[in-house]
């Protein structure tokens, strides 16, 4: 069993704020949460680290807030294929627009909403150090609506 610190500097896992995460749910009905712990999944289907599910096949409406250290990038990419596979994915994602990752593949989503303010994610006691998006990729399509301001409802 693995042991995991959140909200620390020694941490690149953010749980989600719930309420923030209710108002995303009550506008896509998310099916499965395809990067999660037991103990913070956000819908009854997830995957742990130890499914990977970067190696699974994601289907469906999916909810992704990826681990946010070095391997984003790969998270994101993975994001972007299942769309192109027919899923829809809507990813939280720390607002890193000076990136390759960012300008690869974020820029090729349908939906880009910056969000206002800086999140209190999970049980933290602080607002967190970086801007965040809600980045929606979706089949078949490209860029059709950039900047939509969602408050961070701290």
């Amino acid at each position: 069993m693995h042991e995991y610190v959140f909200f620390s500097s020694r941490t690149d896992l953010w749980e989600t704020p719930a309420e923030f995460f209710q108002s995303l749910n009550a506008e896509f009905g998310f099916t499965r949460d395809v990067c999660a712990l037991p103990s913070n999944a956000k819908c009854s289907r997830y995957y742990t680290p130890e499914a990977d599910g970067l190696k699974q096949t994601w289907r469906g409406v999916c909810w992704m807030n990826p681990p946010y250290g070095r391997e984003i990038g790969k998270w994101v990419k993975k994001a972007w294929e299942s769309a192109e596979q027919g899923a829809t994915v809507v990813c939280l994602l720390p607002a890193r627009t000076d990136t390759r990752w960012w300008h690869t593949y974020v820029m090729q989503a349908q939906e880009i909403r910056f969000v206002s303010g800086r999140l209190k994610f999970g049980g933290a006691r602080n607002s967190a150090p970086f801007p965040s998006a809600v980045v929606v990729f979706r089949p078949g399509g490209r860029l059709s609506r950039l900047v939509r301001a969602m408050p961070s409802q701290n």
